[in-house]
């Protein structure tokens, strides 16, 4: 499912690239630099900035064709490289207050790069998933548009994030799980069991929130929304819409697993009663549960890694930092996501021991 997040971010990435550009009468357009006519740095100490000179040729847009010389100075950050010959750069093309063109660089182009890496995922998933692989990357389409043309416009009209997430996620988890896995009993067990589990990650996830005193409010992206939209949006309700859409890619993995365990020891010994099958599926459903939680901390802490690094300098207790709404945020999120996860092992199992022995 990890590959599956990959696939929606490029396919987001790609849907929204025309819309990058906010400001009204302003055009995107990319270029390459054809030379470098003049490097230096200046300033002193933390103070330094790097101006370049560049002549660059515009690739798209109202202006193909045509070729500018730019200035550019920049603050001296780690990681940050020079601009060099050939490499492609974003433009951004306004109006001065007399009517002439004023080019910005915006940033580097790099969707060559990222369209190569879908590509590459699209090859390996339709090479070696095959049939059921082609369905998923269907399955994954339609929670693509369901994402993009239902959870984001309905929440840009400041609808309830709650809302407006369940019902995302009610969308979604049918109309992939059918397409990705078969329309069979399977498949219907583990909706059931995922369905369950999400609506109790909800009600926990919504209660730590108010407990904790959450006010979903500490990321940049929060402070630019509340710049375009003041008082447009429910930021406690917006964390825990995110919460609910992230842990369904997790359920997705759980459930189904253990449907197909369930459904796999029924098949090979039919005669096996429904407490035998339940243990013997939860003792599959255990490691599962570790190896998956793992993975799940792991990630939050691979994506929180310059937060960590930034805490474990700072001279405060541990009990004072976990204090902080930024860190007490995302070990919410990871704690009730691990708990729907656990929970989900047992329910799913019992749902699959009912269908496929009483149900039979």
């Amino acid at each position: 499912m990890k590959e599956g997040k990959i696939f929606l971010f490029f396919l987001l990435l790609f849907f929204f690239s025309p819309f990058l550009v906010w400001a009204k009468g302003e055009e995107t357009l990319k270029g390459r630099v054809i030379k470098v006519w003049e490097e230096k740095i200046v300033g002193e100490n933390n103070e330094q900035t790097r101006k370049q000179s560049l002549l660059i040729k515009i690739l798209s847009g109202s202006k193909k064709g045509e070729t500018i010389s730019l200035e550019v100075e920049e603050e001296l950050l780690p990681g940050h490289r020079p601009l060099r010959k050939n490499d492609l750069v974003l433009l951004t093309l306004s109006k001065d207050e007399n009517g002439r063109d004023v080019y910005y660089l915006s940033d580097f182009v790099r969707t060559g790069p990222l369209l190569f890496l879908l590509v590459v995922f699209v090859v390996l998933v339709l090479v070696i998933g095959g049939w059921q692989g082609l369905t998923s990357l269907l399955g994954l389409g339609i929670s693509f548009l369901v994402v993009v043309f239902f959870l984001i416009p309905q929440l840009s009209l400041g609808r309830s994030p709650i809302l407006i997430a369940t019902i995302t996620s009610f969308l979604i988890i049918p109309v992939t799980f059918y397409p990705s896995h078969g329309f069979n009993r399977k498949t219907t067990v583990a909706i059931g069991g995922t369905l369950v589990s999400l609506l109790f990650t909800i009600f926990l996830s919504s209660l730590m929130i108010d407990a904790a005193k959450l006010s979903g409010f500490v990321s940049e992206e929060a402070g630019f929304l509340q710049a375009i939209k003041p008082g447009k949006f429910n930021w406690p309700g917006l964390l825990l819409a995110g919460m609910i859409v992230g842990v369904l890619g997790v359920l997705d993995d759980v459930t189904v697993s253990q449907a197909a365990v369930v459904q796999q020891l029924w098949e090979t010994n039919p005669q096996l009663s429904s407490q035998e099958i339940f243990l013997r599926a939860m003792k599959i459903g255990k490691d599962h549960i570790a190896s998956m939680v793992n993975t799940l901390i792991l990630v939050y802490a691979g994506a929180a890694l310059p937060l960590l690094l930034l805490f474990y300098q700072n001279p405060h207790p541990l009990g004072e930092i976990i204090n902080y709404e930024i860190v007490a945020e995302e070990i919410v999120r990871m704690l009730t996501g691990s708990i729907g996860l656990i929970l989900a092992v047992p329910l799913t199992t019992l749902l699959a021991v009912h269908f496929f022995k009483k149900g039979n």
